[in-house]
């Protein structure tokens, strides 16, 4: 808030009486001489006038020299017919602007401080003005902000399609299946509870997570992206009560269950002439292992595939594993869509991922 202070009012005032004085010193010489020429008018008038006597001056300016006694002469006279007046009773005024003067008028400090009440300082009001029109935009930036945080805090958040809960229930039945495990080196990382969700997430990108889904050009049908053939063949293996149905969820699930496992970690699986033959998974590979674990050490053993020595738990392996499940699992994918599944597996419990929402976006029956 800037203030007037009280040296420049001070100034100001200064200034307005001194061209008062200026003023008021002008009409009272001009009184003065006009007193004087009447005197002199008189004087010339009277018979003791003597015209060779000098005239009279002002009292002011008579030198301190000269008698001012009876010896003046006619001077007394003169100076008794001046009129009575308040000329010389004006203040006494100072040599200049910048010379403190004896007294000065003073301005008539009521009618300001009235001035002052009543309508406040011209600066004042401007200060209070733009003051008020900062509080203004403060208070509504502040509602702003309230409203915004209110919205993220308690609006609707982003979150996966409805059908993934449907499908996470299932596949918590069907992971209760012991033989969805790969044969005979038992991976099981499609129901590992750290990396389930590869399920629902490839049931999500090749289906929209809807059990009936079939897709007329390359016959497959319910959530697992493999055709009926496939799956019945690998549903042998699997002890179900009662024969496949590519369109009953569970099935469907248990049998994407072991055909990831067997992708990831291979299988021992008995030839048309009757002997074992071993069928390699991702992990038989020492550079794939150290993709997923860090370390190119593998486990192997007469009869199984090779594994990998370290188990696949770091998110980065993981990840890198699942694009390469999803390539061997839909053959013909493109790595674009392998990897956007890798992108959903990792934020799995974060869809409010931009690139996730994205990627939903992109998805046919993702909201089924």
């Amino acid at each position: 808030m800037s203030t007037t202070s009280d040296l420049f009012e001070n100034l100001s005032d200064d200034d307005e009486l001194w061209l008062a004085d200026i003023e008021t010193r002008t009409i009272n010489l001009e009184q003065e001489l006009s007193a004087w020429r009447q005197a002199r008018q008189r004087a010339l008038g009277d018979d003791d006038y003597d015209p060779d006597e000098e005239p009279i001056r002002p009292r002011e300016q008579v030198p301190q020299d000269e008698p001012s006694g009876p010896a003046a002469g006619r001077a007394d006279r003169t100076l008794h017919d001046r009129p009575t007046s308040s000329i010389h009773a004006a203040t006494s005024y100072a040599v200049g602007p910048d010379k403190p003067r004896a007294a000065r008028r003073q301005r008539p400090t009521n009618q300001r401080t009235r001035t002052l009440i009543d309508h406040g300082r011209g600066t004042a009001r401007r200060t209070r003005r733009f003051r008020g029109r900062t509080l203004t935009v403060s208070i509504v930036l502040l509602a702003l902000t309230i409203v915004v945080v209110l919205l993220r805090v308690f609006g609707p958040s982003p979150s996966w399609p409805a059908s993934v809960a449907t499908v996470q229930n299932e596949i918590t039945t069907a992971c209760q299946n012991p033989d969805v495990a790969s044969e005979p080196d038992q991976v099981n990382f499609a129901c590992n509870k750290a990396s389930s969700q590869i399920l629902w997430v490839f049931s999500l990108m090749t289906s929209g997570n809807n059990p009936a889904f079939t897709d007329a050009k390359s016959g497959r049908e319910g959530l697992e992206p493999i055709a009926p053939a496939q799956g019945g063949t690998v549903a042998w293996s699997l002890n179900l009560h009662h024969p496949y149905n590519p369109y009953n969820p569970i099935d469907s699930l248990e049998v994407a269950a072991r055909a990831i496992n067997n992708i990831v970690g291979g299988a021992t699986v008995t030839a048309a002439n009757g002997k074992l033959a071993v069928q390699p998974g991702l992990e038989s590979t020492p550079s794939n292992c150290a993709r997923y674990t860090g370390s190119a050490a593998v486990i192997s053993r007469a009869g199984f595939p090779d594994v990998c020595a370290q188990p696949v738990s770091n998110g980065t392996g993981q990840a890198a594993l699942v694009t390469d499940v999803y390539q061997q699992w839909l053959l013909g994918a493109p790595p674009a869509a392998a990897q956007e599944a890798s992108v959903l597996f990792e934020n799995a419990n974060n869809p409010g991922n931009p690139t996730v929402q994205a990627i939903l976006k992109t998805l046919s029956g993702s909201a089924a």
